[in-house]
């Protein structure tokens, strides 16, 4: 056995937020994290999902996940034999895999109904409909036999794509389908199956100053040594609820060498939030350290070239480890300025309010922004969580 690096099939990251600008992603972020707060349930079925759920925002937008997310991330996948083939959206934060949003789904000689139903909440997003068991195939090497895969029915919220690629913890996936206690991920199951030889998830992204690029990679079973630099820093999975429902880890972020602004503290690591979201005081203590104001178009934080001279590190420790996000890595890159519906050459900061005081059990969200640093990898067999630096941590791409 071992681990295989999907190099045929990259995923492609895509910015969402060009219709309400920088205030809708702004938006985005903060009401998926509002779903984290809220714990799990939101992935149950619709009734118990919404009433968990905060209010804060009008209509629809009170929670948003994948499906809203200011950054998304999908690849193509192969479902049945012979194979219809679903771009489906990649997802840290659930665990359900299925099709049928827009693309029906097609049986074939592989495909089994298992007579029972599906419902997952997205939130803003649902879908139900019945649960399969069908050959899914990731790549030419990566085929997973006898995967529980959902078949919607009735899928709301989805655009452009034809369903979600779980690949988070299985917990979540918790009374989703009838009957069954838990469904195995992709990623469990590959494993299991004895494709791949650990029970492990890597990411790597490069930072792009384009809208929609293919940037991404996903390594299965393993890690892929020619995307990191130096070694792998590994940490358990938090304890702390609801942070540790999700890819949960404990940090401490420090403005400068010498300014704690968040002291050793639960929250995770997500694909799906487009900003670095931290705790209200942390933030309010960023700000009033850089110098920053917030600017009334997009919303987001923004400074002048001469305190972007003056601009220091965040630094982020994980473990016995600090890793250095560098001036360059906190500011929104330049040329993407006018999918935040921004001012050309103005500076905006990527480092926003997280809506909730600190000690709330997830005090931070290190989102997209964060993950184009370094290399992580999500270690599911282990329960824990992997980082390390890549050639881009220290590059001034933005």
């Amino acid at each position: 056995m071992s681990h295989v690096v999907i190099r045929g099939i990259p995923f492609a990251t895509r910015l969402r937020a060009a219709k309400g600008g920088a205030r809708q992603l702004l938006e985005r972020d903060r009401a998926r994290a509002r779903k984290f707060l809220a714990g799990k349930s939101h992935h149950t079925p619709l009734g118990t999902a919404l009433s968990a759920i905060p209010s804060g925002t009008s209509g629809s937008s009170t929670s948003i996940d994948v499906t809203d997310s200011g950054v998304t991330y999908t690849m193509q996948v192969g479902v049945g034999n012979p194979a219809t083939q679903y771009t489906l959206l990649i997802d840290t934060g659930s665990s359900n895999t299925w099709v049928g949003a827009n693309l029906p789904y097609n049986p074939t000689s592989s495909s089994n109904d298992t007579g029972n139903t599906i419902n997952v909440s997205y939130g803003s997003g649902t879908m139900s409909g019945e649960a399969y068991t069908d050959t899914v195939t990731l790549g030419s090497s990566l085929v997973i036999q006898n995967q529980v895969i959902g078949v919607a029915s009735s899928a709301q919220g989805f655009q452009d794509v034809d369903g979600i690629l779980g690949v988070g913890p299985v917990d979540l996936t918790e009374g989703t389908v009838s009957n069954t206690a838990d469904v195995p991920t992709v990623t469990d199951n590959l494993y299991a199956q004895g494709t791949i030889s650990s029970n492990l998830l890597g990411i790597s992204y490069e930072p792009s100053s384009s809208a929609d690029v293919a940037n991404g990679e996903l390594t299965f079973g393993g890690t892929d040594s020619t995307k990191y630099t130096g070694t792998l820093n590994t940490v358990p999975l938090t304890t702390t609820s609801p942070a540790s429902q999700y890819w949960g880890i404990n940090q401490t972020v420090s403005y400068g060498t010498g300014q704690t602004i968040l002291n050793t503290t639960a929250g995770i690591v997500d694909t799906g939030t487009t900003l670095l979201l931290l705790a209200t005081e942390a933030f309010q203590a960023y700000q009033t350290a850089t110098g920053a104001v917030e600017d009334q178009t997009t919303g987001l934080l923004t400074i002048t070239p001469q305190q972007y001279t003056n601009l220091q590190s965040l630094y982020f420790k994980i473990g016995n480890v600090t890793y250095d996000f560098t001036p360059n890595a906190q500011i929104w890159p330049r040329n993407l300025n006018s999918v935040l519906g921004g001012e050309e050459g103005q500076i905006y900061l990527i480092v926003s309010d997280l809506g909730s005081s600190f000690g709330s059990g997830l005090d931070f969200i290190n989102g997209f922004g964060w993950l184009q640093r370094y290399y992580t990898v999500f270690d599911t067999g282990n329960k824990q969580l992997s980082v390390a630096t890549t050639a881009y941590t220290d590059a001034d791409t933005n």
